[in-house]
């Protein structure tokens, strides 16, 4: 009996060191941390663009990666643009295309987890002072409201102004936000049109301040006004800052895809509960409105998709001469190896 006993014993430690020896690498896999404390630039936070951001950021799972991040906020995703630039962000949540711009300036930066499938930006008209707005031609010569000039949500203005044949230099851009000063701005008249995010302009379009023109916060729509998929909010950053720092980019998927893994099941009480209570704009039933609206747009995995960047080059295109997709290298604008990863990880 003591001999069997001792060769079970030697088959079950056996068992567990072999175990252990296919765990060991997985669990290695992702390795130190090169930097533990990351500094994240956004433009406009509380919109829903950024929710799986601020969920991440709410549930603790950066946190969980062993990471330190401090977000900085900024008026649009330009500015935040600037603060990569400017080397005072190591990380940028912003939109997408932001890559592509940049790569046609020669400057590369690079995609490496996504959070939303679709803008989620719509573009709107000023009841108030285009009562009798017909078509996009009544914009010209007119103010036109966007989170910052050189955003995601001018980006979008442009493309539709260009449909109509009108330039961006026949309109004026106003800078603001995604908040409560973008309502601000627009139901007091400052503005006569506003391309902008949620839950900004379903509030808007609910009280009946606005008129929607273009609607990017669907998939449909998405297809509707790009004749494709187009990506949207993604976490991007130097491409030498991605080579040199591969574990802590991992981890910053990690969080991301973690979140949006939460937001497939999360109820309209779980939404609420963990975002700050400003990001409601002192409306909860209009906020939940809002994300009822967008939340397809969310991101489900954290993964680009290919047909996505051809979309997003050929937007740009279209209103901008200096982006040229022949000379555009879409394959260097992001990569997928972080997020199939963390997709893999969180069975997301």
């Amino acid at each position: 009996m003591t001999i069997i006993t001792l060769n079970r014993r030697t088959f079950v430690s056996a068992a567990a060191l072999a175990a252990a020896s296919i765990a060991a690498p997985a669990l290695r896999a992702q390795g130190k941390l090169e930097r533990s404390k990351i500094s994240i630039a956004v433009g406009g936070k509380a919109a829903f663009y950024y929710l799986p951001l601020t969920i991440s950021e709410q549930l603790g799972y950066f946190k969980a990666e062993g990471l330190d991040i401090e977000i900085s906020d900024f008026a649009g995703g330009a500015k935040a643009l600037q603060a990569l630039i400017g080397g005072s962000a190591d990380v940028v949540a912003g939109a997408y295309e932001h890559t592509i711009n940049m790569q046609s300036k020669n400057q590369r930066i690079e995609s490496f987890v996504l959070q939303g499938r679709a803008p989620q930006i719509a573009m709107g008209v000023s009841t108030k002072t285009l009562p009798r707005y017909q078509t996009l031609a009544d914009l010209r010569g007119k103010k036109i409201g966007v989170s910052a000039p050189g955003s995601s949500t001018n980006m979008i203005a442009n493309m539709v102004l260009a449909r109509a044949g009108i330039k961006g230099s026949e309109v004026s851009w106003v800078g603001v936000g995604t908040a409560a000063g973008a309502l601000t701005a627009l139901r007091s008249g400052q503005i006569d049109a506003m391309s902008n995010t949620d839950p900004v302009m379903t509030m808007l379009e609910q009280k009946g301040d606005v008129k929607i023109i273009s609607d990017t916060r669907t998939l449909k729509g998405t297809q509707d006004v790009f004749g494709g998929p187009m990506p949207a909010a993604c976490l991007y950053a130097h491409t030498e800052f991605v080579q040199r720092n591969p574990n802590t980019c991992q981890a910053l998927a990690n969080a991301i895809v973690h979140g949006l893994k939460w937001l497939q099941t999360a109820g309209p009480s779980d939404i609420i509960k963990t975002v700050p209570e400003s990001y409601l704009l002192g409306d909860r039933a209009l906020y939940l409105a809002s994300f009822n609206k967008v939340r397809e747009a969310i991101s489900l995995d954290g993964v680009m998709p290919e047909d996505g960047a051809r979309t997003a080059v050929k937007a740009l295109a279209s209103f901008d001469p200096s982006v040229r997709p022949e000379k555009i290298d879409l394959a260097k604008t992001y990569t997928n190896d972080f997020a199939r990863r963390a997709k893999d990880r969180f069975k997301a």
